[in-house]
């Protein structure tokens, strides 16, 4: 450990509720929760039935700080925490940083019973001296084909394999390339929160910046970053100049102004996972425009549940979990290239919807994330053994964790 370059000055705050009989929770992830709703808002969110939730973020960098951790709750009963660093840290300063505010935080040692549950590998760099009772890993997506990733990246996630209970992965495909690497793999797929995205279905009036496009209208939400398909979007705008397309999301990771710019392609940035039935209610159909890059070999697109959900018909490049199974079983149209997303999506508005609505629901039904958490959950006590992190959590100690006034 390096010297200490400040000191840090703290107001006493526990990490865990008071009162609170719940074993912790400690979620180290490289994603915001007030970002994009994804796959660890839908898990985390309802992790808080059997846990406290303490979700540790990337550090942000301020300009003559003193390191501390800005601790803030959500309305979905997790706690943030987020390091705040001064800039001009060198990398190995950053991660001791990390570790001290991350130790007087929860402890090094576990006290009571509590569960690591990692998104990034990289935070082993700053966490693999701390003790926990069980640890998770949740491969949501295949980080080391990422633009960007280090083999650094490569050599943290096999000293998680090597120390984590439970690998669960967020998809059948990213599942078949990871099974060999650890004892306990498990798959486990993008799943839906239908009764939210079903409202699409009953909504007549569209957003005030949706409400002057024309139909047809083929819609998008999500990222957009490096997995997206853009030249693919500008292609088939120009083919059918009389069809809208609606991009909904923040851009990250690319250059604006790579975006393509045509009269019927419309960026409306980013809305919140409340506002997304709202616009959903008033597309004709899906466009999940995916590139075909290492990015997206494993991923496992939580929007196509959602599109389904919400009574959207989708035309999707051919991802393989989206081929398997929606493609399979009819539910989404596969396409690759130009004139096939035209052909598809043709295909879709002469159609009847009757029929391919009621497939969609009975496949719909056999999944939600309420199941996807209860499975996880399951797995975790079986893997304690004696039940190590069901037990009350009374004893769990209180820690300083936001900066004193």
């Amino acid at each position: 450990m390096h010297e200490r370059l400040m000191t840090h000055s703290y107001a006493l705050r526990s990490p865990v509720k008071a009162g609170s009989e719940k074993p912790l929770l400690v979620c180290f992830s490289h994603l915001r929760w007030d970002f994009v709703w994804q796959r660890p808002q839908h898990l985390l969110s309802r992790a808080v039935k059997h846990y406290d939730v303490l979700i540790i973020e990337e550090p942000v960098f301020k300009a003559g700080a003193k390191p501390h951790m800005d601790v803030s709750d959500r309305p979905q009963g997790v706690t943030i925490a987020v390091p705040v660093l001064p800039e001009g840290l060198s990398h190995e300063d950053i991660l001791a940083e990390q570790h001290d505010l991350i130790e007087e935080l929860i402890g090094r040692e576990a006290t009571g019973p509590r569960v690591f549950w990692y998104y990034t590998p990289m935070a082993m760099a700053f966490t693999s001296d701390l003790e926990c009772d069980l640890c998770v890993y949740d491969n949501m997506d295949e980080l080391s084909l990422f633009r960007g990733a280090s083999q650094e990246l490569l050599d943290l996630e096999s000293a998680l394999f090597a120390r984590c209970d439970l690998v669960f992965t967020g998809g059948m495909s990213l599942y078949e390339a990871k099974r060999h690497r650890h004892r306990s793999v498990h798959g486990f797929p993008s799943s839906i929160d239908f009764n939210h995205f079903s409202q699409a279905r009953s909504i007549d009036t569209d957003p005030d910046d949706q409400a002057q496009i024309p139909h047809v209208r083929l819609g998008f939400f999500g990222v957009v970053d490096e997995r997206m398909d853009i030249d693919l979007l500008a292609e088939v705008a120009e083919l059918r100049p009389d069809w809208q397309f609606v991009m909904i999301g923040p851009v990250v990771k690319i250059d604006p102004s790579t975006l393509p710019q045509r009269p019927n392609i419309h960026w409306l940035g980013g809305k919140s996972y409340n506002e997304l039935p709202n616009y959903l209610s008033g597309w004709d159909v899906g466009f999940m425009n995916f590139a075909l890059n290492e990015a997206t070999k494993f991923i496992s697109p939580t929007k196509t549940p959602e599109f389904l959900a919400a009574g959207v018909p989708v035309v999707s490049t051919p991802i393989t979990d989206v081929v398997r199974p929606y493609g399979e079983k009819g539910l989404v149209e596969i396409a690759k290239d130009a004139k096939e997303v035209v052909a598809k999506v043709e295909t879709i508005l002469a159609r009847p919807k009757d029929a391919w609505l009621a497939k969609v629901d009975r496949h719909l039904a056999a999944g939600s994330w309420d199941k996807t958490w209860s499975s996880m959950h399951k797995l975790m006590l079986d893997a304690t053994g004696d039940a190590a992190i069901d037990r009350p959590a009374s004893s769990l100690p209180i820690y300083a964790t936001t900066p004193a006034e």
